[in-house]
């Protein structure tokens, strides 16, 4: 292997740029077999906190109720418990992230088409804001791809859905990739192509520019050694043909919460992080069985998550690298 090599650190690369600035060895390796860091619940560091804004339409009925009936009290859990990203979008592209979980909202009672986020509570800022943050951020960095999975629809009519796919076209535009069987970095980059957006919804079936929906691994799990021990068990099985995600957030339950009166999802998720990075290290991208490709967390400009995920391609690039004799 030659020093040039040898010495290169793919975690080392300018975060905000990596993927121009990754090596040529890399740039037709179809994007489904690198590894690429995300965003679980992307954009929940603006959830309302005016008390006028419901509980969003998800959670149990006992929390609806008393919600309704002891605001005070019930609120700052609800917030200690629903914001999974401080960093604003820009923040985290400029973090290095590169998938974005999308979960989209009509608020109920509301006369206007305006769709938001949620996650236990709704957000301050609508989708379309928060698409144009992206494609102005994609503008200036025009090497850098961006996959955005848009799920958990909550409260949305086949008009919405038919006003925000417009909306998303229109936003995004020639930037958008259409559906493909091979992605690779020179092949987005010749034709302009910034933009994979998934769709959970049957109206992606009508759209070229809408992928299927990416399928996301989640544990449901409130320690990171259950996690862990999940991830294993599914890895066995083979992973996914396309783009898939391992998500690496944690999932309170009710008794967590309750025997943590003084926590947030923060205190809980950082704790962890040291045991769930160390598990991220070993972790390989490719084609193979126990191979990865999208890894999501919470608060993932807040560690080493970040150039730790992007630095796993390493393992790609020595497949490419014929030893001197």
């Amino acid at each position: 292997m030659t020093s040039e090599v040898s010495q290169l650190s793919l975690s080392e690369l300018p975060m905000d740029n990596w993927m121009a600035h990754l090596p040529s060895a890399l740039w037709d390796t179809p994007l489904c077999y690198m590894a690429i860091p995300g965003s679980h619940n992307a954009i929940t560091y603006c959830l309302d906190k005016n008390d006028r804004s419901p509980v969003d339409l998800t959670q149990p009925d006992m929390l609806q109720k008393l919600d309704k009936y002891m605001k005070p009290i019930i609120r700052p859990f609800v917030y200690k418990w629903a914001i999974a990203q401080e960093s604003s979008i820009r923040e985290q592209l400029d973090s290095g992230v590169r998938y974005c979980d999308l979960r989209i909202a009509h608020r109920p009672n509301d006369s206007s088409n305006d769709l938001y986020f949620y996650h236990g509570v709704y957000t301050t800022i609508t989708v379309e804001m928060v698409l144009k943050e992206i494609k102005e951020w994609l503008d200036v960095h025009p090497k850098e791809v961006v996959i955005l999975s848009f799920s958990h629809f909550l409260g949305l009519s086949q008009e919405l859905h038919t006003l925000l796919v417009s909306t998303i076209k229109s936003v995004f535009d020639s930037k958008l990739c259409p559906k493909m069987e091979c992605v690779t970095l020179r092949k987005l980059w010749s034709q302009g192509h910034q933009v994979i957006v998934s769709y959970e919804h049957n109206i992606a079936n009508c759209h070229r520019e809408l992928w299927s929906h990416i399928p996301y691994w989640w544990a449901n799990k409130c320690k990171a050694e259950a996690l862990i021990e999940e991830f294993e068990r599914r890895k066995q099985y083979g992973r996914p043909g396309g783009f898939f995600v391992t998500g690496i957030n944690l999932t309170e339950d009710l008794k967590y919460i309750c025997s943590h009166p003084t926590e947030s999802l923060k205190d809980m998720v950082m704790s962890t992080y040291p045991t769930l990075l160390s598990w991220v290290k070993q972790q390989k991208p490719g084609s193979n069985t126990g191979s990865l490709n999208i890894i999501a967390g919470d608060f993932v400009t807040e560690s080493r998550f970040i150039p730790t995920v992007i630095a796993l391609n390493e393992n790609l690039l020595k497949r490419t690298i014929i030893p001197e004799s």
